[in-house]
């Protein structure tokens, strides 16, 4: 049977969809190749019992894609095109300057940033991603296919979301793949609870994965452009440019829906609040419940937020390179310059407020009472300036170490339920009925690996693989 090669194409000229998607049948092999248009694409392959259920099933895919809007296409006529980014009009802070102890510099604009008693991490728009002690000393460095959009911590996992449309584990010596979104999915945001994945994206949609790499439910919200995703046990907060939706952690049903005056550009949330900071220079709290809040009045837009002590205090970056902090009841108590461009993303930890910045800086500030005392009289420290290291720093790879050694780690095997790669455990005192989370690339039906550490999902039913991963041999 001849081979049979379908492409199609989806491309908005007023959104962020450039897309293709290429079907190919070759006797009882169906080959999937998808991306953003000008890119090789990703590429899946499943073997079907007989050439007409091939047929059958690429026919089903292709026609499902026709009803989205995809069209057929003819390759390299339609050329590649930027990845939607958020938009930068970033000025100089006329405010005095905020005590920062120290500034690294990553290299390009920097979204992605989590701070912890350990590391404090950063990834930027060159896909870079830099672990640091609470010092500025770089620990660790990665590189990945694309940008960074966001770093996001479940439990003790580090996941990087990248604008090739997946998301990457962190926690072991090389960058592996935890989630691969589906294709038509235009990522802005993404945060993860208890391994199930949440997702904003261009169109206003949001959509929950689940730990096992496969779609739960997706919505489409009042709004446009899904800059804030924030999960709980409870649910999922979607903070878009019509304002902030609650939805149900399991089903997908909207439980609430308030409004804000301008778009939602960041979100941020503690155990009984969610933040949004606003492009009306606002940033908006919202109880769980959906009861309205204080609001938090800054001088320009709001690019990003966080707090202290579940809201004790409340902090913003403003597009003009500025921060400010508020008391719970909405008070400003400060405002200053951050010297360094203005602050994608932010998270206050220990008495100090982190930033990552359009300018590609991850700058350490002192937030204490004296120090911004100091700073508000027009006394900073010196800060220290950290350059990145050279080098790439270590890539994703389907490639693993072998090992014969079982001495040390856990044992565990992947196998086939029926179209799907799982993976269980082998080890002794596990539950062999329960399947582990695990990197999507690195499956192979049959091969057994060895894990460092295998964890207990918080909520059970599966378990969740940690740290460097080796073939058995």
């Amino acid at each position: 049977m001849a081979e049979e090669k379908t492409y199609l194409e989806l491309s908005q000229t007023e959104g962020s969809s450039h897309k293709f998607y290429e079907v190919i049948v070759n006797d009882t092999q169906v080959t999937i190749r998808y991306g953003r248009i000008g890119d090789s694409g990703q590429t899946q392959s499943k073997t079907y019992p007989t050439p007409e259920k091939a047929k059958a099933d690429a026919t089903k895919k292709i026609n499902e894609k026709l009803k989205k809007g995809y069209e057929h296409a003819v390759i390299g006529v339609r050329q590649k095109r930027p990845v939607t980014r958020r938009q930068v009009t970033s000025t100089t802070s006329t405010a005095k300057q905020a005590p920062i102890l120290w500034k690294f510099a990553s290299g390009s604009s920097a979204f992605g940033i989590f701070i912890d008693a350990e590391r404090c991490w950063v990834g930027n728009q060159a896909g870079k991603v830099f672990a640091l002690n609470p010092q500025g000393q770089v620990l660790n460095q990665f590189k990945l296919p694309d940008g960074v959009k966001c770093l996001v911590a479940d439990d003790v996992w580090i996941y990087a979301g990248c604008d090739d449309g997946n998301v990457y584990d962190l926690t072991g010596k090389l960058p592996r793949l935890a989630y691969a979104i589906d294709e038509h999915v235009d990522i802005f945001w993404l945060d993860i609870n208890d391994g199930v994945l949440g997702v904003s994206d261009a169109n206003g949609g949001v959509t929950t994965i689940d730990h096992d790499d496969e779609s739960q439910w997706t919505r489409l919200s009042q709004g446009q452009s899904g800059w804030m995703v924030r999960c709980d046990q409870s649910g999922v907060y979607h903070g878009h440019s019509a304002g902030v939706t609650m939805y149900d952690a399991k089903e997908g049903r909207m439980l609430w829906h308030q409004k804000t005056k301008g778009s939602v550009l960041f979100g941020w949330q503690e155990a009984s609040f969610v933040y949004a900071g606003t492009s009306d220079k606002k940033v908006y709290c919202f109880s769980k419940k959906g009861e309205v809040g204080p609001v938090y009045s800054c001088d320009a837009a709001v690019y990003s937020c966080a707090t202290a002590s579940d809201g004790k205090y409340v902090f913003a970056g403003d597009n003009s390179s500025s921060i400010y902090c508020f008391n719970q009841a909405g008070e400003r108590l400060w405002k200053l310059g951050t010297g360094c461009g203005s602050a994608f993303s932010m998270q206050f930890f220990d008495q100090r407020v982190y930033i990552v910045t359009t300018d590609g800086s991850l700058a350490c500030i002192d937030a204490s009472d004296a120090a911004i005392a100091a700073a508000q009289a027009g006394t900073v420290p010196q800060a220290t300036l950290i350059k990145a290291p050279k080098g790439e720093g270590a890539a994703p790879s389907a490639t693993l170490e072998t090992t014969a050694d079982t001495t040390q780690g856990v044992i565990v095997e992947c196998f086939r339920e029926g179209g799907k790669l799982r993976v269980r455990i082998v080890s002794p005192g596990y539950n062999p009925s329960w399947n582990v989370q695990f990197p999507k690339d690195i499956r192979k039906e049959g091969d057994r690996y060895l894990v460092q550490e295998v964890r207990e999902s918080a909520r059970g039913g599966f378990y969740r693989a940690y740290g460097d991963i080796k073939k058995l041999v």
